[in-house]
C-alpha cells in the first residue's frame, strides 16, 4: 500500500538497527530459544548450560506435585475459561486460590490476575483518578509505569530509596490523594526498598502505600511472604501485589489487601475485568506451589546459603555487584557493549545470564544479571564463579 511519504507510521521500524547491529556484532543475549525445564541446568542449542538468570527461586517450576496438580486441573477443567472472570470465567479453583493467597498474604482478601503486568496496569488505573497522584520510585517496574500512563492522575518519581526526595515529592502533592507504589525488591539491582521508612512518612502524609512484591514473595521473610514480613509490617502494609511467574512456579498475578479495596479493584480494574482468566493449570501450579513453600521451609534456607555463598564469591574476585541484598546479584559493568559481550562469553563457557541496558538501567550502568535457586549446587555455583573469574579478567573488569 502507498502511504505519503513521511506519513508511514511503520517508518520506525525500518529506522530502528540497534538490535541488527548488536545480532551482526554477535553481541545480542535475547529470545534466546531454551529446550528444557526453568533447572539450575538448562539445555540450548543442544548443549547443557548452568542456568543463572531465572527467576526460579524456590525450583518449583519442574516440581513433580507442581506439574501434577496443572495436569489434573487440565483433566478436569480443560486448557482454558473462555472468559473473563466478571462474566463466565471464574472457577471454584480461582476462588480457593483467592483465599488461599489472602491467608498466605494474611490480609482479608485478594483477586487474582491473568499475568502480573496486568494486576499493576489494573490496579493503579483503577485506584488512581484525574484528582489524585501517584508517587513512584524512580527503578519501579516498567507495568508500574505503564499503570500510572493508563490512570488519570499525576503522576510524580523520587530518587531511587531515596527518602528524604520521597517526602518533599510527597509533600508537593499534599492537596491530592496519593497512591505510592514501590517494588518490594528492585529486579536489576536487586536491593529491598526501605519499606519502614516508606510507610512512616506516607502515613505522616496520608499516602496509602502499593509493594510490588515480584521479586519478594517467596525470598524474603522468615517464612517466605515477602517485603513486609521481612520488616515485620505486614499489617502496616494496605495493598500487595505478587506474581506467579517467579517463586510460584506458574504465570498470573494478584494482590491482596482490605475486603473493601479488593471488591473495588474487582469492579474497577479495566485488564481484569476485559481479560479472559487466568487458564486452570496455572492457577492449580500455584496453589501447589503455596502448598510445597509452607511444607518445605528448607528450601527458602538453601536460597539464602547459595544466595551468600555467590555474593561473598564474587566479592571476593573483586566484581562490584551493586547494592543487592537478594537472591538477584548483578554484576555492575557500566558499558552495554561491555555487558552484552561478557554475557555472550559466559554463553560460550556454559553460564546462561541476562543482561541489562539502557532503557532498563540508566546509560552507563549496564550490568549483568544473576538469580540463583534454591536449587543450585555448590558444583553449579564453582563453575558459575570460575567462569566468572576467567572472563572478568579477560575483559578487565578484575
Amino acid at each position: 500500500m502507498a502511504v505519503e511519504h513521511g506519513k508511514d507510521i511503520f517508518d520506525k521500524c525500518s529506522r530502528f538497527t540497534r538490535a541488527r547491529e548488536y545480532i551482526s556484532q554477535g553481541l545480542y543475549p535475547y529470545f534466546r530459544v531454551i529446550e528444557s525445564a526453568q533447572e539450575p541446568e538448562v539445555v540450548m542449542n543442544g548443549k547443557r548450560m548452568v542456568m543463572v538468570g531465572s527467576n526460579n527461586y524456590l525450583g518449583l517450576n519442574n516440581h513433580p506435585k507442581v506439574k501434577e496438580a496443572a495436569i489434573d486441573a487440565i483433566k478436569k477443567y480443560g486448557t482454558g475459561c473462555a472468559g473473563s472472570r466478571l462474566l463466565n470465567g471464574t472457577l471454584d479453583i480461582h476462588v480457593q486460590l483467592e483465599e488461599k493467597l489472602a491467608k498466605f498474604m494474611r490480609k482479608e482478601a485478594a483477586v487474582i490476575f491473568t499475568t502480573g503486568f496486568q494486576v499493576n496496569l489494573g490496579v493503579i488505573s483503577a485506584l488512581v483518578g484525574k484528582d489524585d497522584a501517584v508517587i513512584l520510585d524512580k527503578m519501579d517496574h516498567a507495568s508500574i509505569i505503564d499503570g500510572c500512563r493508563l490512570s488519570y492522575g499525576e503522576v510524580r518519581k523520587y530518587r531511587h530509596n531515596d527518602m528524604v526526595d520521597y517526602e518533599r515529592v510527597l509533600s508537593e502533592a499534599s492537596q491530592k490523594s496519593t497512591l505510592t507504589v514501590v517494588d518490594g525488591v528492585f529486579s536489576m539491582e536487586g536491593d529491598i526498598v526501605n519499606l519502614p521508612e516508606v510507610l512512616r512518612i506516607a502515613n505522616k502524609h496520608g499516602s496509602r502505600v502499593m509493594v510490588d512484591d515480584a521479586h519478594g514473595i517467596g525470598v524474603l521473610g522468615k517464612t517466605g511472604r515477602g517485603t513486609a514480613e521481612h520488616f515485620g509490617l505486614e499489617s502496616e502494609c494496605p495493598i500487595i501485589m505478587g506474581t506467579y511467574s517467579k517463586s510460584l512456579a506458574s504465570i498470573g498475578g494478584f494482590v491482596a489487601g482490605e475486603a473493601d479495596v479488593i471488591h473495588y479493584i474487582k469492579h474497577n480494574a479495566r485488564s481484569l475485568m476485559f481479560s479472559a482468566s487466568p487458564p486452570p493449570a496455572s492457577v492449580a501450579a500455584v496453589i501447589a506451589a503455596l502448598d510445597i513453600i509452607d511444607g518445605e521451609p528448607e528450601r527458602l534456607e538453601a536460597l539464602w546459603r547459595n544466595t551468600r555463598k555467590m555474593l561473598d564469591g564474587f566479592k571476593e574476585l573483586g566484581f562490584e555487584v551493586g547494592p543487592t541484598q537478594t537472591p538477584i546479584i548483578p554484576i555492575m559493568v557500566g558499558e552495554a557493549e561491555l555487558a552484552l559481550k561478557m554475557a555472550v562469553m559466559l554463553q560460550e563457557r556454559g553460564v546462561f545470564v541476562n543482561v541489562a541496558v539502557t532503557p532498563a538501567v540508566p546509560t552507563g550502568k549496564a550490568l549483568v544479571r544473576t538469580s540463583y535457586m534454591s536449587t543450585h549446587t555448590d558444583t553449579h555455583l564453582n563453575f558459575v564463579l570460575e567462569a566468572f573469574e576467567r572472563i572478568g579478567k579477560e575483559l578487565h573488569i578484575i
